[in-house]
């Protein structure tokens, strides 16, 4: 029988293993959410790179009001758990995917992203074959340029045929201010994340102009939801990453909350003096937003990952740390993380105090 690793030290763990700090998480988790309080706004945190039940759960209880998930089998398995109201920030297309999400609909508060009319038309027609109401919000194209209607007036003509639609439910609008997220000056960031707020909130405006009803516009990621907490007509946050952290919040986007994911690996081999060897690589964590950082090695010249391992390469020659010994990473990006994992450690003080199941780990469909 395994013998269960609640209680036991992180030296008794085997690797890779996936950990999060718990006490940084809830600090992190207490940031945003205040955040979002002292500006009136509400908590919708994306469940991409958290992927486990049990932190959706905490962040409701620090008072989101929701979820927001990219992926269709993400917002099933987090519904499964108990989570009761969900965004799919994205479109869902095709027989196959609109069926789940009418069943989904019926156990779940779903709202879903629209950026076509005609996909208006089929949602329609499968939520008044089903007797249910789906809730909608607009998909704005805000300046990231990928999925959305332009600002302006063709939103409000897609609201128009989405308020006409008896199967559908128009709520808000929603974009991503993404392309201003890696911005590295603070200034030119925080004004053309708000330039591209303002094409939302304005769209927003032109709506109600037109009689349409927009109770909710949703935007903010980690990386601009400084910004974003305080834009006027905002009324909902999606950030989401930034309870956890990585390498590429802190280094790419500025975001400086602290790191409470890490992996824990084990040194493997030390073929010289200067050549660290360790038993995870981009099968355990990625290195496609940020490399992952080794905690207390001192300064190195490398970290390189290959699919199995990672060779640390280090700046002066040390005896340490020997084979059999364990050397954490900072996680680079999460979203990418997590999902390699079947659990996550949560940890106190270097004892693990939770085992969560990463249940929404590889739903990509």
């Amino acid at each position: 029988m395994t013998m269960s690793p609640i209680g036991r030290s992180l030296d008794e763990l085997d690797t890779p293993a996936l950990l999060v700090d718990l006490d940084v998480l809830d600090a992190n988790i207490g940031r945003i959410a205040a955040a979002c309080r002292s500006n009136g706004v509400r908590w919708r945190p994306h469940m991409k790179g958290a992927g486990a039940p049990a932190i959706a759960h905490r962040m409701i209880l620090a008072g989101a009001s929701g979820i927001t998930c990219a992926k269709l089998g993400e917002a099933e398995a987090l519904a499964d758990a108990g989570l009761a109201d969900i965004l799919v920030a994205n479109q869902i297309v095709g027989a196959q995917k609109i069926a789940r999400l009418v069943d989904l609909a019926r156990r779940a508060a779903v709202i879903v992203a629209v950026d076509d009319p005609d996909q208006v038309a089929v949602l329609g027609a499968a939520a008044r074959r089903a007797g249910i109401r789906l809730r909608v919000h607009v998909e704005v194209d805000i300046g990231l340029h990928r999925a959305g209607v332009s600002p302006g007036a063709p939103v409000v003509d897609l609201a128009r045929a989405i308020a006409g639609e008896p199967g559908l439910e128009l709520l808000g609008v929603m974009g991503w201010e993404g392309h201003a997220a890696r911005i590295p000056d603070p200034g030119e960031k925080r004004r053309t994340a708000a330039h591209a707020i303002g094409l939302l909130t304005g769209s927003a405006a032109a709506c109600r102009a037109a009689g349409l009803p927009i109770p909710v516009v949703s935007c903010g990621g980690t990386g601009t939801y400084p910004v974003a907490v305080g834009e006027a007509g905002v009324t909902e946050i999606q950030a989401g990453g930034g309870v956890l952290s990585d390498v590429r919040y802190r280094t790419v986007m500025g975001i400086d909350h602290p790191y409470a994911l890490t992996v824990l690996t084990t040194v493997t081999s030390r073929p010289n003096s200067g050549r660290i060897v360790c038993d995870a690589g981009k099968r355990s964590m990625s290195s496609d937003g940020a490399v992952p950082l080794p905690i207390g090695l001192g300064p190195t010249r490398s970290v390189v990952l290959s699919a199995e391992h990672t060779t640390i390469e280090l700046e002066s020659p040390s005896a340490e740390p020997r084979v059999g010994a364990h050397v954490e990473f900072v996680v680079g990006q999460g979203d990418t993380t997590v999902h390699l994992h079947d659990e996550v450690y949560g940890v106190q003080g270097r004892r693990v105090e939770a085992v969560w199941p990463v249940l929404a780990r590889a739903r990509t469909r």
